[in-house]
């Protein structure tokens, strides 16, 4: 951790999920099993309703063709890792379920509340980009242990604007929320994602968290291992 923290300039911080502000190890040790859990049990129950149909839909023009056994075609997708939309927008409707009846809690890391809050009394606008859906983001942050922090962020974006290891995505964001680049630091612990981000002239923080993947020992971009390390201000 740095001695004092370093002073970063932006208008806007947009902010990854997954092993920035909560531990990987949360949505793979107990989001991702709650949805393997429930998954029949959820499709035996809600598969007629406009919101699962549409995230059926969606899968398989992922695919490319229609699909005959959905639980199955999911958990393969899940042990690939994949991360694509339909999959994600079935995902979230499932922790929806989770969230709204208590069975899931999201578990955030201790710096994060006091630094966000921090930089939004600074006038820096908080945004989220997850590949998770955008209703998978809100209920994150809407059932938190430490409460709904679903105030703090102005905007969330998923993978609807496109991929996170994509150039393009970063300026979409940019363009959709008219700041430049520049005045746009991106937070994630995904170094392809740096690449794309730092591409189009965002600044990037890579985090260092517990479970993250391990960075390259030549690397030489700025990381953190604690928001706390920030200071995050706006211009002028």
């Amino acid at each position: 951790m740095h001695d004092r923290p370093v002073p970063v300039i932006a208008r806007c911080a947009l902010l990854d999920i997954e092993g920035t502000v909560a531990d990987i190890r949360f949505v793979y040790d107990v989001m991702f099993p709650f949805v393997r859990s429930q998954l029949q049990s959820f499709l035996n129950r809600f598969q007629d309703s406009p919101s699962v149909r549409q995230a059926i839909a969606t899968l398989e023009s992922d695919a490319g063709h229609p699909i005959e056994d959905i639980a199955s075609h999911v958990n393969r997708l899940m042990d690939s890792d994949s991360k694509t939309t339909g999959l994600k927008a079935l995902q979230g409707l499932i922790w929806e379920s989770g969230f709204r009846s208590g069975s899931l809690r999201a578990e955030i890391f201790s710096d994060v509340l006091p630094s966000l809050q921090r930089w939004k009394q600074a006038g820096v606008d908080l945004k989220i980009y997850s590949s998770g859906s955008i209703l998978a983001q809100k209920l994150f942050f809407g059932h938190t242990t430490q409460g709904d922090l679903t105030p703090l962020f102005t905007e969330h974006f998923d993978t609807t604007i496109g991929s996170k290891r994509e150039a393009s995505s970063y300026a979409r964001i940019a363009d959709a929320v008219q700041i430049r680049p520049a005045d746009i630091v991106f937070l994630t612990d995904v170094v392809p994602e740096v690449d794309a981000a730092t591409a189009v002239g965002l600044q990037v923080i890579t985090c260092v968290r517990p479970n993250n993947a391990p960075l390259p020992d030549d690397y030489a971009r700025p990381t953190i291992r604690s928001f706390d390390e920030i200071d995050l201000r706006l211009p002028g």
